[in-house]
This record gives C-alpha cells, sequence and structure tokens, in this order.
C-alpha cells in the first residue's frame, strides 16, 4: 500500500501508547483511525487529543473476547465504511513464570497478547479481503519476540508466537494483494511501564530491585510512540516485513544467530531433502522478502499453490 490517504486503520490497544503513536502517524498521512481499547482513561485522554477531528473514531473493545472485538468493527464500518489496515496492537503486562503454578494470570496474558492479535486477524482480514482493494496488517510483538525477556515468560511466549503467526499470515496474503508487518519494539514510552516521577505516590524508586531502575533508566530514554508510528508507515509503504526501532538489541540478536548456525549437526542430509527444503525456502523467499509487493487478487479459475494444511518443513 504505496499510497494511504484517505484509508481507514482498525488499531486496537489505540488510545495509548504505540497504537497512538500509529494513530497520530496514520492521520499524518490523511487516513482515518478507528482507536480500539479497553480503558476508559485511554480512551478519555486520547478524545480530548483529538478533540473535533472526524477522522478518528473511537470504540470500547476487549480484544480477548470475540463479540466485543466484532462489535468494535462493525461500529468502525458503520462510521467509516471500509477497513484497509489492521493494526493488532493491544497488549499487557505480566503472566507469570513459566514454572508458576498459577494459571488466571498465564491465560489472561496469552489471550490479550497472541488471542487478541489470532482475533482481530480473522475478524477483520476477511472484510479487508472481500473489499478487493489491497490492504496491510500489524501485529506488535516486542524485542521479547526475539531476545528473552527474564521473569515474563507468558508474555515472552505471546511475543514470540505473534512473530511464527505473522511470518505464516503474511505468506498466506501475499496472492490476495494484503501485506503484513510485523512490529518488534523495544523501550518504548508507553503507559505499560511506568516511571517513578510518573506516578509517584504509587511507585518509589528507593529500594527497588537492581532490573526495575535499569528498566526505568531505559524508559526515560526510550523511543518516542510516534517515531515508531512513522516506521510503520514506511513499512506498510515498502511491503517490509520486519519493523526494528531499538538498535541496542543487534548485537545480541547477532550472537543468538551464529550460537543457532552452530548448534546444526555437520552430517550431510539426503538429495531428497536438500530438494524439498530448496523449493520450499524459495517459496518462502519469495513471499518474505523485503520490498516484495503484495500481487493483485486473482481471477477466480487462476491457479494459486495452497498447502493448505500440508507442514512441508515437518511437524510436532
Amino acid at each position: 500500500m504505496e499510497q494511504l490517504t484517505g484509508k481507514v486503520a482498525f488499531i486496537t490497544g489505540g488510545a495509548s501508547g504505540i497504537g497512538l503513536g500509529m494513530a497520530r502517524a496514520f492521520l499524518a498521512e490523511g487516513m482515518k483511525v478507528s482507536l480500539a481499547d479497553w480503558s476508559d482513561d485511554h480512551i478519555a485522554k486520547a478524545q480530548a487529543q483529538f478533540a473535533g477531528n472526524n477522522a478518528v473514531h473511537f470504540v470500547k473493545a476487549n480484544v480477548a473476547d470475540r463479540d466485543s472485538l466484532r462489535a468494535a468493527v462493525g461500529e468502525t464500518l458503520a462510521a467509516f465504511g471500509k477497513i484497509h489496515v489492521l493494526a493488532n496492537n493491544a497488549g499487557i503486562n505480566g503472566g507469570g513464570t513459566a514454572a508458576s503454578p498459577d494459571f488466571d494470570e498465564w491465560d489472561r496474558a496469552i489471550s490479550v497478547n497472541l488471542g487478541g492479535v489470532v482475533n482481530g486477524t480473522k475478524i477483520v482480514v476477511p472484510i479487508i479481503r472481500a473489499q478487493g482493494e489491497g490492504g496491510h496488517v500489524i501485529n506488535t510483538s516486542s524485542m521479547a519476540g526475539v531476545v528473552p525477556l527474564p521473569g515474563l515468560a507468558a508474555y515472552s511466549t505471546a511475543k514470540y508466537a505473534v512473530r511464527g503467526f505473522s511470518e505464516s499470515l503474511r505468506m498466506q496474503l501475499a496472492k490476495d494483494g494484503i501485506g503484513v508487518s510485523c512490529l518488534f519494539p523495544g523501550a518504548t514510552r508507553t503507559a505499560m511501564v511506568p516511571l517513578p516521577e510518573d506516578d509517584p505516590e504509587h511507585i518509589k524508586e528507593e529500594g527497588a530491585p537492581q532490573f526495575l531502575k535499569d528498566l526505568w533508566d531505559a524508559m526515560r530514554g526510550a523511543i518516542d510512540p510516534f517515531d515508531t508510528g512513522k516506521a510503520v508507515v514506511e513499512a506498510i509503504k515498502a511491503n517490509r516485513f520486519y519493523i526494528f526501532t531499538n538498535r541496542e538489541f543487534l548485537e545480541e540478536v547477532q550472537q543468538r544467530h551464529r550460537e543457532i548456525e552452530d548448534a546444526f549437526p555437520t552430517d550431510e542430509p539426503t538429495p531428497g531433502r536438500v530438494k524439498f527444503e530448496q523449493m520450499r525456502a524459495e517459496m518462502v523467499r519469495n513471499l518474505m522478502a523485503p520490498g516484495n509487493r503484495p500481487v493483485p487478487p486473482k481471477k477466480e479459475g487462476d491457479f494459486a499453490l495452497d498447502l493448505g494444511s500440508t507442514s512441508p518443513a515437518g511437524g510436532h
């Protein structure tokens, strides 16, 4: 989607943080935006910021509740007629550790951070497809979906899964003229990590664990959500899958990739395995390549390769 003027975006978690940054960047491109959010406080503050702007619509929605999300999408269509860009951005912290006995907080974190992305996609993408005008999906993962985040297993699990879901979605939608990008923000100025100076009555820096103090220091130099929003706009126009905003992770990512490469066995695979994986890899490269433009929707009767439920790389 090289031309965004007049297009409509539906953004979950849209009334604060990265979602609000995307909204501002989309509006600067001449788009209309529907901001779906669960927080009444965030919605009220965003409404005050956009007072009098007819290109902005607000709707309350719980992305973990499919009926709630469907209602929000329906309200958006009633307001703007179409949806061209879907930003599955809503997320929450917490969820507990991998080995803790609690399920409730774990299930809640997974239902929002992963389930919200799946729900938004399965509800909105069929609408974008039916319009036949192309479109784009942005799924917000996290650097916690690329490198480990100590102590937040549910969050990391969901964000790693969002990355895999987004890769599959991009390959599936390429033939429909719908691009897919995955956003991997690091430290960004959002309400998810409040600072002591933001809420001095409830957050005391004195006596806090060193890890938390270091996190606060990082957040004081964090990325502006509007800059993240502008990076999303650039990725949509270029149909680029990966969106990274924080360069401080690069060395760690490179080291992890070297460790992965070093862990492969040295014995040579059979020619049949090599041939099949070369074919599969070429398909993936064609569908995932940066700058690859989505092809127009095919006419009825045209042949399109669809692997369906097959799993060429093997399964569990």
